[in-house]
């Protein structure tokens, strides 16, 4: 076998810059979402020639992902709440009637509803970062065709 080693005379190659000015020059969250600067009415007629913008070229939906999950949440709050306390309201009312189909209602209402509202939490977060992930894609490939153009 030989060694296959390199030699110690030829030192690695340098990068095209160093890392002190390639960490001065990074965007500080690395989100992907672009930072607003300038004006704050001019970001408003930004937005709102995004959202009539009927050729589609831009996409308002990474600026309002927040805004759907916070809306979301709400949603789901709102459910939670009607359904914890009817549940346990139409359990309270069974249970004049009948003792056991009363109490396995609440028990039912007290596990079952906490773990769809958990799992309906779980899916808007799927559906709002696929979302925006699929928004971020096709805002990279658009960027990287426009690179690529002779």
């Amino acid at each position: 076998m030989t060694d296959q080693t390199p030699s110690s005379s030829t030192p690695p190659p340098l990068p095209p810059q160093s890392a002190a000015d390639a960490a001065r020059g990074a965007d500080p969250d690395d989100t992907g979402v672009p930072t607003v600067r300038g004006e704050v009415n001019e970001v408003g007629r930004g937005f709102f020639s995004a959202l009539f913008d009927l050729s589609f070229r831009t996409f308002i939906t990474r600026r309002l992902a927040s805004v759907f999950y916070f809306v979301g949440l709400i949603a789901i709050a709102i459910g939670f709440i009607v359904y914890f306390v009817g549940g346990i309201m139409s359990a309270i009312s069974v249970m004049w009637l009948n003792v056991g189909a009363g109490i396995t209602g609440l028990i039912a209402t007290i596990i079952v509803v906490p773990v769809v509202t958990f799992l309906a939490i779980i899916l808007l977060r799927f559906i709002i970062e696929a979302v925006v992930a699929l928004i971020a894609i096709a805002e990279n490939t658009e960027r990287t065709a426009e690179h690529t153009k002779r």
